[in-house]
């Protein structure tokens, strides 16, 4: 079905008049404008109804979608889905998640992650449709499945939360204290000393850091080797020793700091302030406190906004070195680690329960609706 153009409907930005206009932005519930003028009917949406996003970004707005929220308006992108007689609409949307999962395969080229399909794009795919009684269990299967993958995200949501309120009652400078002592405050060239380390010859993994994971290699972030021919500028860092990179990102606005924990030594690009810590401070307190972006607002300080070097923060490594780090007792700094370490290894858990099962969850999903996994239906039940 074509869908409107609402895109200058009245009622708009802030209006609370007439339908709530779904949008693809829209399908999670939030953030709606409405639309006060004439409708056809063809474009109303009802709580239950299947839909069908044939432009978005692959993985996350692209696809089918069962409309779970109140009456509304269609805007352009997204298609309403009528199932024929004899089809389960439950079952219909896990028909069209696994035909989206194909299509989405097969996206290449520029901007592969975004996908862009006709209603002849879709119609061409084809599917095994079992029978009605066979649909309806399938469908529950599979809703079974997604239940239990929303609690297990909500489990791993409310680790972060937790983990999250702790390093911020850890790290707060206005609290700043487990024990009730006040921790005192150091110049981080006090307590660490600046590492210039050149790369001695030898055959070392390129390593750069991603402001969401830490260091990764070169070679496996962009599939293709980076550093070019010569490794004579680049920083011999080991295993234990931190590196700041002054790249700002959504994370990390005025740059990033992380140890080097994955490796036992690396190049790094020249650019990162690299360091290592003294004896009174404890290396997995530190990395949470610079996790924790402590280092925010004395960053931004040091920042000329109107000048950058190819996308680099121009805070010279001088004055990097000279902001001011909480350095607590070994004892308390090493109880907060042990703590936060906790806290960290409960996500790591969660993550990888919630990929087993969505993985799961694809498996099951291609072999159902491929015929490759039978559902045995008790003959009293089987339809005729």
């Amino acid at each position: 079905m074509e869908t409107p153009d609402l895109r200058n409907a009245g009622g708009g930005p802030g209006g609370t008049e007439g339908l709530p206009i779904i949008r693809i932005q829209n399908l999670n519930g939030r953030n709606f404008d409405f639309y006060s003028g004439p409708t056809d009917s063809r474009w109303i949406v009802d709580p239950g109804q299947l839909l069908f996003a044939w432009a978005g970004t692959k993985g996350v707005s692209f696809g089918p979608t069962i409309w779970r929220g109140g009456k509304g308006v269609l805007n352009q992108h997204i298609f309403k889905v009528i199932p024929n007689g004899g089809i389960d609409n439950i079952w219909l949307y896990w028909a069209l998640r696994y035909v989206t999962n194909r299509i989405e395969a097969n996206a290449h080229g520029f901007k592969a992650t975004l996908v862009h399909v006709k209603k002849s794009d879709i119609d061409r795919q084809s599917v095994i449709v079992p029978d009605r009684r066979t649909q309806s269990q399938i469908a529950e299967i599979m809703q079974t499945w997604d239940e239990a993958i929303a609690v297990t995200e909500k489990l791993l949501a409310n680790s972060r939360k937790l983990k999250l309120a702790m390093t911020q009652r850890f790290f707060d400078i206005r609290k700043q204290s487990v024990s009730n002592t006040p921790w005192r405050q150091y110049h981080l060239r006090e307590v660490a000393q600046r590492i210039q380390r050149q790369a001695d010859g030898a055959e070392h993994p390129i390593l750069m850091i991603s402001s969401g994971s830490g260091f990764v290699r070169q070679d496996e972030k962009y599939s293709r080797f980076m550093a070019g021919k010569s490794l004579n500028d680049y920083v011999l860092l080991k295993q234990g020793e931190f590196a700041y990179n002054k790249g700002n990102s959504k994370l990390y606005e005025f740059g990033c700091v992380f140890p080097l924990e994955s490796n036992s030594d690396g190049l790094v690009p020249h650019v990162y302030v690299c360091f290592s810590l003294s004896n009174e401070c404890d290396s997995a307190f530190f990395k949470y406190l610079f996790e924790a972006d402590y280092l925010h607002d004395q960053l931004g300080a040091l920042v000329n906004t109107g000048v950058r070097n190819n996308g680099l923060l121009n805070i010279r490594p001088a004055d990097f070195m000279n902001v001011r780090v909480p350095v607590p007792s070994i004892d308390e700094q090493r109880m907060i680690a042990r703590i936060l370490d906790t806290a960290s290894k409960e996500i790591a858990v969660r993550e990888q329960e919630v990929a087993a099962l969505k993985e799961q969850k694809r498996a099951l999903m291609q072999q159902l609706l491929t015929g490759k996994r039978r559902i045995h239906v008790p003959i009293a039940e089987a339809a005729p």
